[in-house]
């Protein structure tokens, strides 16, 4: 069974939609007992840096996840999702991410005919053998929603990266914890196959 974490932050329907079209049995849910138990776990999400972290916390979410993550449960953020993993951000100074992965959000710097938010399809530089890419080869395309970006502590956990006025680390990978800050659920056929290698973990 997939649990997607709902805590009222969006993009949950098209991961639910794309899971079942996969041939999964998906959850959506924030009962602490139907996530634990899960074989994968999916954390959305669309919004504010702040406010999620809040609505987190509010549901008893957070530390939810910390086990899921220290259980070795194979675990996926994306868009928000990936952000929330992270120790801090820009669009929130002052509250703390879940620090599971180290490394902080800054905002996406201005720069003449970028439009911010960033919308839109771009193409990935692979770096590492991220598992989450396994068959995909190229610079293939993927569909980004997202005015801050993620820039890791550390560069050994980052398996993708764009370009967009600045270098995106655009996915990471450590040990059963992977995230995207491109939407795979939007993202058309290559989309479906980094969904597809992550259910094969």
């Amino acid at each position: 069974m997939i649990a997607v974490i709902d805590y009222d932050a969006g993009n949950i329907k098209s991961v639910e939609k794309a899971m079942i079209y996969l041939g999964q049995q998906v959850k959506i849910t924030r009962d602490p007992k139907e996530i634990l138990s899960a074989d994968r776990v999916i954390l959305p999400g669309v919004g504010a840096f702040g406010d999620a972290m809040g609505r987190l916390k509010e549901y008893g979410l957070d530390d939810v996840i910390r086990q899921v993550t220290e259980a070795g449960t194979p675990f996926l953020g994306i868009c928000l999702g990936l952000q929330l993993l992270f120790e801090r951000s820009e669009e929130a100074p002052g509250a703390a991410g879940l620090g599971i992965l180290k490394g902080e959000i800054l905002k996406i710097p201005k720069a003449p005919g970028l439009k911010i938010p960033h919308m839109g399809w771009n193409s990935l530089d692979f770096c590492g053998n991220g598992r989450l890419f396994q068959g995909i080869e190229g610079h293939p395309y993927v569909y980004f929603v997202h005015s801050y970006y993620l820039k890791a502590a550390d560069p050994a956990i980052v398996t993708a990266t764009t370009e967009y006025g600045v270098q995106i680390d655009a996915s990471v990978e450590q040990g059963n914890v992977f995230a995207c800050q491109f939407h795979p659920e939007k993202s058309s056929e290559i989309g479906l196959q980094i969904l597809k290698n992550f259910l094969a973990i």
